[in-house]
């Protein structure tokens, strides 16, 4: 019995990696004594609308503090300052042959000027933008992530964390 050379094992195809950073985060403004968040809706790729909170990619010699402002401020028409940070959320995604780590800073902004638009989206993602009172943005949040930094700014404005 002659006895065959073993194969090569072939290793699975694995797409390159890149990591992207972003900021954005949970823009609050008090109305008539009720806590709202401006939240944007976009369509993902199958054409479905998503309603999700700002962000965006840094831009050079920026802090994430200033992404998150700018960004806000672009998406929204809202003009904020930070207060504190809400956490981080991290995903992986696949686009144009290239697995994506995404990891996004949140942080709560107080609102400090500005009208809600889309106009100021350079990049035109944003088709609509809407005040929600804080304590009902869960049932309009599409991403389970972000309903939870959601709920972290809830806390953190009742004084809980």
């Amino acid at each position: 019995m002659t006895s065959c050379p073993p194969q090569p094992t072939q290793l699975p195809h694995r797409l390159p990696e890149v990591e992207e950073v972003s900021a954005g985060g949970v823009i609050v403004d008090v109305d008539q004594g009720v806590a709202r968040i401006a939240v944007i809706a976009r369509r993902n790729r199958a054409g479905r609308v998503e309603w999700c909170l700002p962000k965006g990619h840094m831009e050079s010699e920026e802090t994430l503090e200033q992404t998150a402002v700018r960004e806000v401020a672009e998406e929204t028409g809202i003009v904020g300052r930070v207060l504190t940070s809400l956490g981080t959320i991290d995903y992986w995604f696949s686009a144009s042959g290239t697995r994506v780590h995404k990891i996004v800073h949140h942080y709560l902004l107080e609102a400090t000027g500005g009208e809600l638009s889309i106009e100021g989206d350079p990049d035109a993602e944003a088709i609509d933008v809407a005040w929600f009172p804080l304590g009902d943005v869960q049932s309009h949040l599409t991403f389970a992530n972000e309903r939870r930094i959601a709920q972290v700014a809830w806390e953190r404005l009742a004084g809980a964390s």
